[in-house]
């Protein structure tokens, strides 16, 4: 499935790579799992297309997710940022590069936290005054960190999928 970016006129059209979209379910089941251990709610929008009419701007994150802002969203199907929420966390894989400046189109719609996953690993970037700054944990779900992230995204490569999950269960209980 395509993704779209939109700003102010321009449009980029991206398909995803198999290893784009491995990357991306595995960022999200990881996302899942350490909720469901830290008992937290936390619903997965997957790549929702945001839009910022006034401005002429829109994305898709590869992953969003709803966590503090779940409540103001539960039951909604259709989003408008000029009275909802946006997502508290969008996940982006960047294994090509985009032409579009998606970080100031997300930043301007208010994503709390973006993780940025490219080949140097997972950055934590937590949106301060309206820019994103690089984070070594994630505001949004301790107690995860941008290392232990970057890990066990790559321990998902090579172990089986039952083993790698429970890898993540095990890492969770012993940080909490």
């Amino acid at each position: 499935m395509p993704r779209f970016t939109y700003d102010r006129g321009e449009l980029e059209i991206v398909s995803p790579s198999a290893e784009h979209e491995q990357l991306t379910r595995t960022v999200a089941l990881l996302v899942n799992i350490v909720a469901e251990e830290t008992k937290r709610n936390v619903k997965d929008f997957g790549s929702t297309t945001f839009r910022l009419e006034d401005q002429e701007r829109g994305f898709e994150p590869d992953a969003c997710f709803y966590i503090e802002n779940l409540a103001r969203v539960r039951g909604k199907k259709e989003f408008d940022l000029r009275i909802d929420p946006p997502p508290d966390l969008a996940i982006e894989i960047d294994i090509t590069s985009s032409s579009l400046d998606k970080f100031s189109i997300m930043a301007e719609a208010r994503v709390r936290e973006v993780w940025r996953y490219d080949k140097n690993g997972l950055r934590i970037l937590s949106l301060q005054q309206g820019h994103y700054h690089e984070r070594e944990s994630s505001l949004v779900l301790p107690p995860l960190t941008a290392e232990a992230i970057s890990r066990l995204v790559e321990e998902s490569r090579t172990l089986a999928p039952l083993a790698w999950t429970q890898r993540v269960r095990e890492w969770v209980r012993a940080h909490i």
